[in-house]
């Protein structure tokens, strides 16, 4: 069967579903939306009635089946679920501290994990994307599994594994003095062979992504964004053992030269792509590889400067590739690269609706923003026919905003209601609901 084929009965699977649920399934509440935007194609709406059985979209029209309640955002503009692409759900806002993990430990830096779900939630995320975490028994894993069975409330969670470095890169995570000796890490990886059991045992534990660190990065003080890190052969080989199990692989990557390399090894996405020059683009143009350029984060670095503990040898780097950023992101832009909206901010309160704002600052349409956190991250996560836009089928993840965002990306700041699978999370009408502290 050739790619055209195959697309079009994954296509015909997807209506086929949509058609049974409609079918079988019994309307159990609706949602009124004043103005409802289509992700895929732009089209707004206009006093659409978004029916729910259960967890899902039954089905959408002029009007609700009697008897059903209905949730009322005739005054608000209603889309899908929005997707942040690139988090660490371990992260803590209050500190940029070289030092902060050896004074965190696995279950305190999981409770802050907690508290990041909320958040993303409560900005109207209901899906994420790991890219990776430090801790060698992955509470990231835990929390996934924790939301699945409902122990606690956040997005979807897919997940990546350990940041897999070399000695003394981005991911080594011992930025110390020498006579420390302290024990490698489980992450770290030297050869193709280490690289290969790293994945390996990152796919043992759970990992849906693995996560590379093809060059150096800013926010730690020792290595240097500029140099590749992984080898080729050694990203290559990542990706040979994950795509043989099934799971997609994703390149930390800054400086040029690594960028290229982990497009030729045949990664599926490139984060951050800070340094992209036009020979990159091009390959990005022609083998489908994404980008989730995180222009918030390194905006948002200068602003909180040195107040957070942060290294100033790390500050001093993200002042410098700084200026490297808009020029790579018009270039990716010029060669229609595929982009997913990702965020990579410690600060999540603080941070991850402001990514909007750069995007469209940086150049892209404000219906390019909201694809990119929608139907764009879904495609990417390979869940497309899941969330991503509000469709029959799909879960019932819905937010409202007040205001356009087509015409003012910023009305996407401030989130007034969420839903996932059709549990209200936050709601206008009861403001009580679900209170979550803003920790600074």
């Amino acid at each position: 069967m050739n790619l055209r084929n195959l697309s079009l009965a994954f296509g015909s699977l997807a209506v086929c579903a949509s058609l049974a649920i409609s079918q079988e399934a019994k309307p159990t509440a609706a949602i009124l939306a004043g103005k409802m935007i289509d992700v895929r194609t732009g089209n707004v709406s206009s006093h659409r009635y978004i029916v729910l059985a259960g967890d899902r979209v039954l089905s959408i029209g002029d009007n609700a089946p009697a008897g059903v309640p209905v949730t009322d955002l005739s005054a608000y503009t209603v889309l899908p679920g929005l997707i942040d692409a690139h988090g660490h759900t371990l992260s803590n806002p209050t500190s940029q501290s070289v030092g902060v993990g050896l004074r965190t430990s696995a279950p305190q830096a999981t409770l802050w994990g907690v508290y990041n779900l909320r958040l993303w939630l409560d900005h109207g995320f209901t899906a994420v994307r790991d890219a990776c975490e430090g801790p060698a028994d992955y509470p990231q894993f835990a929390l996934r599994e924790s939301v699945n069975r409902g122990l606690i409330q956040g997005p979807r969670i897919t997940a990546a594994g350990s940041c897999i470095s070399i000695t003394g890169g981005h991911g080594d995570g011992t930025p110390f003095s020498p006579d420390m000796n302290l024990p490698p890490r489980v992450n770290v990886a030297d050869t193709v062979d280490d690289v290969a059991r790293v994945v390996r045992r990152d796919i043992k534990f759970g990992a849906d992504w693995i996560k590379l660190m093809a060059t150096g990065g800013v926010m730690d003080p020792i290595s240097d964004y500029h140099v590749q890190e992984l080898s080729e052969e050694q990203m290559a080989k990542a990706v040979e053992v994950a795509h043989r199990a099934g799971k997609k692989v994703m390149a930390h990557a800054e400086g040029t030269v690594g960028i290229k390399a982990a497009v030729r090894a045949g990664v599926d996405s490139i984060e951050h792509g800070t340094m992209l020059d036009e020979e990159g683009a091009t390959m990005m143009e022609q083998r489908g590889t994404w980008l989730v350029p995180t222009l918030y984060c390194f905006q948002h670095d200068m602003e909180t400067g040195l107040s957070k503990g942060r290294d100033p040898d790390s500050f001093a780097k993200g002042q410098e590739i700084l200026a490297a950023q808009g020029p790579a992101f018009k270039l990716a832009l010029k060669h229609h690269l595929k982009i997913a909206y990702g965020v990579d901010d410690d600060d999540v309160d603080e941070s991850v609706s402001r990514e909007f704002g750069a995007l469209v600052a940086g150049g892209m349409t404000t219906l390019g923003a909201l694809q990119a956190a929608t139907i764009n991250g879904a495609t990417l996560l390979g869940k497309e026919n899941q969330f991503g836009s509000i469709e029959p089928g799909h879960y019932a993840d819905l937010i409202a905003v007040t205001g356009d965002p087509l015409k003012d990306i910023s009305v996407m700041y401030h989130v007034d209601f969420v839903m996932k699978g059709g549990q209200i999370i936050k709601d206008p009408a009861h403001p009580d609901r679900n209170p979550v502290p803003h920790i600074h």
